[in-house]
C-alpha cells in the first residue's frame, strides 16, 4: 500500500549514476519555498550504491512502498523504467523513456520533460535558428526526447548517430512511425563527417562533457562556423565541445535551460502547483555562478 504524506508534503527523489552533483535538490526545493509547501528531494545514486540499472525496478518498488510522491529518473536508467511502470503518458509511450515517475491512486504514471524542456529552451535559447537539417548525437533517453523535440520543431531531416548503430536504428524506426521516413535517418560514427557538413545544427544528448564523464562525443575538426551547437549537459554549464564551437564561431546552446524547464513541469506533476519557470531559471542562474567560483 502507498504511504499517504500530509497534503502540502512531498517526498520526491532522482534515481541515476553520478549524481552527486545534481542542481535538482535545490531547484526543486527552493521554488516548493517560494510556493509555502513543505518538500524534501533526495538523490538515489546507483554508482554509489554499487547497483547495476536493471536494479531501477526495485529502486522504484521501495521508493514507493517509502511514501515517495515521485521520482525523476536520469542517465542511465531512463529506458529501463519504463517496463515497470502501469501506465505511460503518450509522449512518453512514444518517445520511449521516462525521466519523471508519479504514484497516484497506487498507480506508478511515467511521463517525460525532457522533450518540452528542450523546445522551450531551443525556442528561447536559439530564436530562429534554421532546424532544416539537424545530427543528433546519442540515441539513448535523452536522445530519444531531444529527437521528439528536433521534429516537432519542425526538422525536415534528422541524422541520429550512436556508437551502437543498432541503438541507432531502432530510435530511427520509433521516429519513422510517428514523423515519417522521409524525416528521419541514422547509424554508426561513419556518418558523422557527411552528415555535418551539410547539417544547420548539432545535439549532443550522450553524456561525454559531463562531471564524471569528460571529454568530447566526436572529432572537433567536423565543426563548422554555421553550425549552431546544442548540448544537453548543464554540469558543467559549458562543456568542451560547446567552448570549442563558440570560438569558432558558432551559436550555442548549453544544457541549462533544458534542466529548468524539465523540472518546472516535472514539479508540476509531483505538487500539483504550477511553478514560476522563470523564478527557476533565475535560481539556477544563482546557484551555476556560486558553482563557478574558484
Amino acid at each position: 500500500m502507498d504511504r499517504a504524506w500530509p497534503e502540502g508534503r512531498f517526498l520526491v527523489g532522482l534515481v541515476g549514476a553520478g549524481i552527486d552533483s545534481s542542481l535538482s535538490p535545490p531547484l526543486h526545493e527552493r521554488e516548493a519555498d517560494n510556493l509555502g509547501l513543505r518538500y524534501l528531494y533526495q538523490l538515489i545514486d546507483i554508482g554509489a550504491l554499487g547497483l547495476p540499472v536493471e536494479a531501477t525496478g526495485e529502486l522504484l518498488w521501495q521508493a514507493r512502498r517509502m511514501g515517495f510522491r515521485g521520482l525523476n529518473i536520469t542517465h542511465p536508467c531512463k529506458q529501463v523504467a519504463v517496463g515497470h511502470l502501469d501506465r505511460l503518458s503518450p509522449d512518453a509511450a512514444a518517445i520511449g523513456a521516462v525521466n519523471t515517475v508519479v504514484w497516484s491512486d497506487g498507480t506508478a504514471v511515467g511521463y517525460n520533460t525532457d522533450w518540452s524542456g528542450f523546445t522551450r529552451s531551443f525556442e528561447r535559447g536559439l530564436p530562429g535558428a534554421s532546424v532544416e537539417r539537424v545530427v543528433l548525437l546519442g540515441a539513448g533517453g535523452a536522445g530519444s526526447a531531444v529527437a521528439h523535440a528536433v521534429l516537432w520543431l519542425g526538422a525536415d531531416r534528422l541524422t541520429v548517430v550512436d556508437a551502437d548503430a543498432g541503438r541507432a536504428a531502432r530510435l530511427v524506426e520509433l521516429l519513422a512511425g510517428r514523423f515519417g521516413v522521409d524525416r528521419v535517418g541514422g547509424g554508426g560514427p561513419d556518418l558523422l563527417e557527411e552528415s555535418l557538413r551539410a547539417a544547420d545544427g548539432l545535439v549532443n544528448a550522450t553524456p561525454v562533457g559531463m562531471v564524471g564523464h569528460p571529454g568530447i562525443p566526436l572529432p572537433l575538426e567536423l565543426l563548422h562556423p554555421e553550425l549552431w551547437v546544442a548540448d544537453v549537459v548543464y554540469r558543467p554549464l559549458e562543456t568542451e565541445l560547446l567552448a570549442h564551437a563558440r570560438r569558432l564561431g558558432c551559436r550555442t546552446l548549453g544544457g541549462g535551460g533544458m534542466v529548468v524547464f524539465q523540472a518546472a513541469e516535472a514539479f508540476r506533476l509531483f505538487a500539483g502547483v504550477a511553478p514560476d519557470p522563470e523564478r527557476m531559471l533565475r535560481h539556477f542562474e544563482s546557484l551555476t555562478r556560486v558553482d563557478a567560483r574558484p
